[in-house]
């Protein structure tokens, strides 16, 4: 891809101080470590990962609403922290893992969808209403749930309420942080063909984080694999599906559950302990964990290893990994 990113991030990094108990020290905890990302014009990233892996961190930092501890993160090659927060909720908007929390239950689905309108003076009473029924038409509900609230409404409803909120703004980038996770399973697969169809329509460029690879199939052109505030391997959906590089990748495609009962729970090999984030393994922080390692993994940390459509961050494919070892 030669186009300049809509979306950068350049060697972010996301520290916390955590403290242990009433008299314990603090300690850093590192969200994010040295992450660097781009998001092109169009494309859906998909970000998958264990829970607790900083995911959501990261979603945090490219909306604003936290600042990196370290690096930079650009819109349009400025840097987002010296861009006024007003005009760049017009460009960027979110869309939330749990559709009920994210909707103020007080309000009404008018007043909810509206509201980013009414908060940049955007028309008149007349030209809001008629976005309104505009938006409410695009992602499928009735011109009647206007005066509704969303504890009247299910699940899947309350998610199209949430994609009109964004949509409304008509923004370049929706950062998507597991907007399916919470519904039940017919209703996923409803929101992600209307998620697929709004971004033909209007030529959205989507970060889709989830935990859910048969998701991140479905909707992703990108997708970037996080473990422990790390990005360990990214490809394009076809080569990481197909031929994923990254020991921690493989696991994650082993863990999808198959139709047929007969196969069983699947065994990632990844055990049932995660690592400790505040004290991160030394080396490879995978490597307690890999099926591949090798004695230099707990010593030296990998760097990355550019590939033809991304790049994979693992000693399996250092070029002299014995020389880096001595």
């Amino acid at each position: 891809m030669t186009n300049k990113p809509v979306l950068e991030l350049k060697n972010v990094s996301k520290t916390y101080t955590i403290k242990q108990g009433l008299f314990g020290k603090p300690k850093p905890l590192r969200a994010l470590n040295d992450v660097s990302l781009n998001l092109q014009h169009g494309e859906v990233l998909g970000l998958v990962g264990e829970s607790g892996c900083g995911k959501s961190t990261l979603a945090k930092i490219l909306l604003g609403l936290e600042a990196p501890s370290e690096g930079q993160v650009l819109v349009d090659g400025q840097a987002l922290a010296g861009q006024d927060r007003i005009a760049l909720s017009r460009r960027i908007q979110p869309i939330f893992q749990d559709p009920y929390s994210s909707l103020n239950p007080r309000k009404s689905i008018e007043d909810i969808i509206t509201l980013p309108l009414r908060v940049h003076g955007i028309g008149d009473s007349a030209s809001r209403d008629r976005e309104l029924h505009k938006m409410l038409d695009i992602v499928g509900l009735p011109a009647r749930v206007a005066r509704s609230y969303p504890s009247q409404m299910s699940g899947g409803q309350r998610q199209r309420v949430a994609i009109a909120r964004a949509l409304i703004m008509k923004p370049e980038i929706v950062i998507c942080d597991e907007p399916t996770s919470a519904l039940d399973v017919s209703v996923q697969s409803q929101i992600l063909n209307l998620l697929a169809d709004l971004r033909a329509e209007f030529g959205l460029t989507y970060l889709f984080i989830s935990h859910n690879l048969a998701v991140v199939e479905h909707l992703a052109t990108r997708v970037a694999v996080m473990y422990l505030g790390r990005i360990v391997e990214e490809a394009d959906v076809a080569t990481l599906f197909e031929t994923a590089r990254h020991p921690y990748s493989r696991a994650l495609l082993a863990s999808v559950l198959t139709p047929d009962p007969d196969m069983g729970v699947p065994d990632t090999q990844l055990g049932a302990a995660y690592p400790n984030p505040i004290a991160p393994p030394s080396g490879c922080a995978f490597h307690p964990r890999c099926a591949k390692v090798m004695p230099h993994c707990s010593r030296i940390a990998p760097w990355p290893v550019p590939t033809s459509d991304g790049h994979v961050e693992c000693h399996l494919y250092d070029q002299q990994p014995l020389q880096a070892a001595s």
